[in-house]
């Protein structure tokens, strides 16, 4: 019946779903690479200017060497992260919790 439609129509679009921290992790387990490969490819291309790209960029060596197939992070920027971002800062995070009720309890 047009009466459903109209009604449906003035609510708008569902808001999409979220995705799970499990769904977030694998999606950027499969798709960053891909995303880098076409890059890789797009920069290996007729149709891309390495000059103009190179003259815009900080570190042209290092680009060029991603282009060949490097890693697009360091060592020391996967160092950074396991650091700021991995196991070690959630170790953190939990210290700082427990000190935290700790003091709570101090008060009290």
């Amino acid at each position: 019946p047009p009466g459903r439609r109209v009604q449906s129509s003035k609510l708008g679009p569902a808001p999409p779903r979220l995705l799970t921290e499990e769904e977030y992790r694998l999606q950027g387990e499969l798709e960053t690479p891909r995303a880098l490969a076409e890059l890789r490819s797009f920069c290996q291309s007729p149709e891309f200017s390495a000059w103009t790209m190179v003259s815009r960029i900080q570190s042209p060596k290092r680009f060029a060497d991603f282009v060949g197939g490097a890693s697009h992070v360091t060592p020391i920027e996967v160092s950074a992260h396991e650091r700021e971002f991995g196991l070690e800062s959630l170790s953190i995070d939990e210290q700082l919790f427990e000190e935290d009720d700790d003091d709570d309890e101090e008060e009290e």
